[in-house]
């Protein structure tokens, strides 16, 4: 059994309108992360993560997130399920999401598109 505590968590910034607090366990299938997003991020085109499954759970705020020309609109509560591959962007004034990614996120995974 492993703890990070708050304190421990490291933060990061996708960009201005996405920042992050990252809990590495350093185990390679499984992670988790708190994304608190003020706006469209990413502010152009899409972000994919082409390797993991990001499972999100909505702790707070609402929003939309675009996805092949289409939406899903999102409030605290909900769960989504993203498949590696997946294009989307989130369009919110403000949310707090938990992302828990299997295999475990990485940097390299993560990309923008258009």
């Amino acid at each position: 059994m492993q703890i990070i505590k708050n304190n421990n968590a490291t933060k990061s910034a996708n960009s201005d309108k996405c920042k992050t607090l990252e809990y590495s366990f350093n185990d390679k299938d499984i992670d988790l992360g708190i994304a608190t997003i003020t706006g469209r991020y990413p502010e152009t085109g899409y972000c994919v993560n082409t390797i993991s499954k990001e499972l999100i759970y909505v702790l707070d705020g609402k929003g939309k997130i675009y996805f092949d020309n289409n939406y899903i609109e999102f409030e605290k509560r909900d769960s989504i399920l993203i498949n590696p591959g997946e294009k989307y962007y989130w369009d919110t004034e403000y949310c707090v999401v938990s992302m828990s990614c299997t295999p475990a996120w990485d940097e390299k995974q993560h990309k923008l598109v258009q």
